[in-house]
């Protein structure tokens, strides 16, 4: 197995420039000649795509379980088999990811307690740690 991919996260509010910078550089990346794959918080994974109709307010759930829910999506994100950032990074993949754990700290620490959003996340974000925020 060859040298491991990096984990790249961009962290913001909607409209601060992410998705132009995260093109910006996946372009780069590709034009040296390296393999990279964009992603995004929350996912388009079975969870995530729960997470977002909760969002838009089609599916109605108090603050805790969207909080788990974020926490559920992020787990699968780091490890599924089909394209989980693990599996990504140890093919050697870079990976740029539109928001990761600060995102959900930040947003969901507004209506539930941190620690408790921390120790939700604590599995998720023992598991890998962005090499550049």
């Amino acid at each position: 197995m060859g040298t491991k991919g990096h984990f790249i996260v961009f962290e913001g509010i909607d409209g601060s420039g992410k998705t132009t910078q995260i093109d910006l550089l996946k372009k780069h990346i590709e034009e040296n000649g390296f393999i990279c794959y964009k992603t995004k918080e929350p996912t388009d994974g079975p969870v995530g795509s729960l997470l977002r109709q909760c969002l838009a307010g089609s599916v109605q759930t108090d603050e805790m379980t969207l909080a788990a829910l974020f926490a559920a999506d992020r787990l699968d994100h780091i490890l599924n088999n089909q394209n989980g950032l693990l599996k990504k990074l140890d093919e050697g993949i870079s990976v740029i990811s539109d928001r990761y754990i600060l995102s959900t700290y930040a947003y969901q620490s507004v209506r539930v307690p941190l620690d408790w959003v921390m120790a939700l996340n604590s599995m998720a974000a023992g598991k890998i740690h962005p090499d550049c925020h």
